[in-house]
């Protein structure tokens, strides 16, 4: 196979991955919460900032939330071969780093997005058990939303040098894209997102969650048409 036809293969095969990734976001994440129908969720509001909206996601839609994180995340790697070819002009100094750090966030993010699949079920059982099982149930909760956190600071971490060396790279010349290039990446594609979403919550909730993939299919698209 050509290196051109790979190329455009690959930026073809990472948009439908991103896109199978924000509708598993959706999925997971976008839903309101009525505490007159959750009850016995309404005094750990709070604590669960956000979370107890998983309580009126079906278990299927649970399960299907966070299998196509999963699913896609394997192909979206193919998105970290794309910003190694883009930057290849930099030499492997320049175009290894960022790459490598962009597929680490893309593996340790399947392991965070299947995990919400757990976590939705332990905000159900929180619903729907006894309340003398409360605090077990929650400090178990607890326990597991910390080992996300950490996993996502890995993630957001590694996600923020990737994108941050490659507009480096990229305004620098170093790179097979025109220097505005450096402008446009998931990093400030997302940030635009969420000035967005302050701006037209009604219009933008459907998408809950879906921020960091949205970016990553615009700029996917844009660097495909780029490299085609």
């Amino acid at each position: 196979m050509e290196l051109q036809t790979l190329v455009h293969a690959s930026g073809i095969i990472v948009m439908a991955a991103a896109c199978l990734f924000a509708v598993g976001d959706v999925l997971l994440l976008a839903g309101g919460f009525d505490p007159q129908r959750h009850p016995r969720l309404a005094g750990y509001v709070k604590q669960l900032s956000g979370m107890e909206r998983m309580v009126s996601f079906s278990a299927r839609r649970l399960l299907w939330g966070g299998l196509l994180g999963v699913f896609s995340s394997p192909f979206m790697l193919l998105g970290s071969w794309l910003l190694y070819y883009a930057l290849s002009p930099a030499g492997w100094w320049g175009a290894l780093p960022p790459a490598a750090l962009l597929a680490a966030s893309v593996v340790v993010g399947a392991f965070v997005h299947g995990s919400f699949i757990y976590l939705g079920e332990y905000i159900h059982l929180l619903d729907e058990t006894d309340e003398n099982a409360h605090p077990a149930l929650f400090e178990r909760i607890l326990r597991h939303r910390q080992i996300m956190l950490i996993t996502y600071g890995f993630l957001l971490a590694a996600w923020l040098v990737a994108w941050v060396w490659y507009a480096v790279e990229v305004a620098s010349g170093l790179s097979l894209l025109p220097r505005w290039m450096a402008a446009v990446n998931p990093l400030t594609l997302t940030l635009a997102w969420i000035a967005v979403r302050r701006l037209l919550p009604r219009l933008t909730a459907p998408l809950e969650g879906a921020a960091f993939n949205l970016a990553s299919l615009a700029f996917y698209a844009c660097l495909t048409v780029l490299l085609w």
